[in-house]
Parts: structure tokens; C-alpha cells; sequence
């Protein structure tokens, strides 16, 4: 009976090492096709998460914005900021994430135009 026992519970050790390595594999590979398809456009993106403390995802989510659009980032941000308004009971701390998130969306933008701009310049 412990023999039986004992056997099941290698068998299922290996099916789960193997499930658990199978996964980790596709994860990995998932991941380096993701790093390459963002290029240089993602280490430039990378950087500005870093250098103002926000994602990029983060700051969609404060300013409630599904695409960088800039009249969307602006007419969110405007609302955001003044109903945030110390004078009229708001937060000063969720004021300044406002304005945190518009600059990292901004910059993101700029990101972008930079992406396309010499891709428009070699075709014509």
C-alpha cells in the first residue's frame, strides 16, 4: 500500500514539473517576443516609466484613458485636475498624480511621433 502510495505521488510530482516547465518555456519565449517587438521604442518608453515613477499603464488608469489620444489625455486630465482642486476639497497628493500621469502619457506621445516621423521621411 505505502508502495503504491509512494509511486502516485512521484508520478504526480513529474506531471507537475513538467506542466510547471512547460509553462515557464512559453512564458520565457512569450516574453523575449514581446522585448523584441517593442524595440527601441520600448527601452526609450522604459526609460521614461523610470524617470518619472510611472508606467505607462499606470497612468492610463489615473487619467481613465483606454488610447493615447491627445484631446482624450487633455479633456480627462482638465477634469481630473480641477475637480482635484485643493479649493474646492480635493487632494493636493491626487492633483500632483494628475499631473504625474499627463506628463508621462505627454511623454509617450512624444515617444510615439518620434517612432513614425523618420519612418515618414525615408518614404518620401
Amino acid at each position: 500500500m505505502a508502495k503504491y502510495l509512494a509511486q502516485i505521488i512521484v508520478m504526480g510530482a513529474q506531471v507537475v514539473g513538467r506542466a510547471f516547465a512547460r509553462a515557464l518555456k512559453q512564458e520565457y519565449a512569450a516574453s523575449q517576443a514581446a522585448a523584441q517587438a517593442r524595440g527601441r521604442t520600448g527601452q526609450q518608453s522604459a526609460a521614461a516609466s523610470s524617470i518619472t515613477g510611472m508606467s505607462l499603464q499606470e497612468a492610463q488608469q489615473i487619467l481613465n484613458v483606454s488610447t493615447l489620444t491627445p484631446e482624450e489625455i487633455q479633456k480627462n486630465y482638465e477634469h481630473l485636475f480641477k475637480v482635484n482642486d485643493k479649493s474646492v476639497g480635493g487632494s493636493f497628493y491626487l492633483q500632483s498624480k494628475v499631473v504625474r500621469a499627463k506628463e508621462r502619457l505627454d511623454e509617450e506621445l512624444s515617444i510615439q511621433t518620434q517612432k513614425t516621423t523618420p519612418q515618414q521621411n525615408t518614404e518620401t
